[in-house]
């Protein structure tokens, strides 16, 4: 009878490690996706962050865009056109 209860008593304890292990583990892989999570909350306001950066800067160089395109066209209205004259 007594090897029936250290058989029970290595069984249990052998469960009770497993389950502390697995406890343990959890709560490690908790710990881990605690901080992906942040990592991820920090990743997506940059990223936002730098879109609305981008948008501005694009509206930027737009508008510059629009000014120097309109300068060129007004100097090349302003160049006056030159005659050829013949040779003869």
């Amino acid at each position: 009878m007594r090897d029936r209860y250290l058989a029970e008593d290595s069984a249990t304890n052998l469960l009770e490690r497993r389950w502390f292990a697995a406890d343990r583990a959890a709560a490690e892989v908790g710990v881990e996706c605690a901080a992906l999570a942040r990592v991820a909350e920090l990743a997506e306001a940059s990223w936002r962050s730098a879109r609305v950066r981008l948008a501005r800067l694009e509206a930027l160089r737009d508008a510059l865009g629009d000014e120097l395109a309109t300068i060129d066209e007004a100097d090349a209205r302003d160049v006056p056109t030159q005659t050829r004259r013949s040779a003869a």
